[in-house]
């Protein structure tokens, strides 16, 4: 029988995969690495025969793999969502490699649950499932042949959690707000902003970018229940003051 892990609060989310043997050589890194949870969001269909042969005996994590039509069903119920991803901006503040991002998450998986996303092959994350993660993992590559297969990021990313897993972790991390909450969050204060007239409801660009270098500010600071409460009892407030001044 399985040992029960901090890690078993740790979810590996792949995003529209295009190659089902890509998905079964993730299980096979996930089960080398102590992983289970396995969520596919938009995978190929008729992936179960290369899955399970890349697998080669991680079968149960494909037989659990909860599969989702979207990256926000995917990420519903965990306070922290990280992609793996590439891309720089000079937008994204929050970038760590995932040996830093492993020894700063282990502490949470006490009381939190984490998923670390991963997008299809050769394109990666699109800009929207980037705004959903409020952190990102970048592995250093060589600039002469930077591009990672999919399993082989999986494998450096969960190598590193494991790894970090194994020491003690004396002084666990309490309850982090869940995305949903943040994304409530999120659709309010840009509501607000919008009525504030801090951002111009009709200029797409200058609002979207706005919005983005908001939620990187926000994900640093990893909210908490309370806090995200407290923010939108603010929020709250200048909406009531903003209708008792036009009445």
């Amino acid at each position: 029988m399985r040992t029960p892990s901090v890690l078993d609060n740790v979810s590996i989310v792949l995003v529209r995969t295009k190659t089902p043997g890509n998905i079964g050589a993730v299980a096979r890194c996930m089960m080398n690495m102590g992983l289970s949870q396995l969520v596919l969001v938009r995978p190929p269909k008729d992936r179960e025969g290369a899955a399970i042969k890349f697998a080669a005996g991680a079968d149960r994590i494909l037989a659990d793999a909860r599969t989702c039509a979207t990256l926000q069903d995917a990420v519903s119920g965990h306070q922290l969502v990280i992609g793996a991803s590439r891309r720089r901006s000079r937008l994204r503040k929050n970038v760590s490699s995932p040996r830093a991002l492993a020894d700063a998450v282990v502490p949470l998986l006490g009381s939190n649950r984490v998923a670390v996303v991963f997008g299809p092959e050769v394109d990666g994350l699109e800009k929207g499932d980037l705004a959903i993660c409020q952190e990102i993992a970048a592995i250093p590559s060589s600039d002469a042949f930077p591009s990672l297969n999919l399993s082989h990021a999986v494998m450096v990313v969960a190598y590193e959690l494991f790894v970090a897993s194994l020491g003690s972790v004396t002084a666990p991390e309490g309850l982090l707000a869940d995305a949903e909450a943040l994304e409530g969050f999120f659709v309010h204060l840009q509501e607000t902003l919008e009525h504030a007239g801090f951002l111009d409801r009709n200029s797409y660009c200058d609002r979207d970018r706005m919005m983005f270098s908001l939620r990187q500010l926000f994900g640093r600071a990893r909210l908490e229940p309370r806090d995200v409460r407290i923010l939108r009892g603010i929020l709250s407030a200048f909406g009531r003051l903003e209708a008792a001044r036009k009445e």
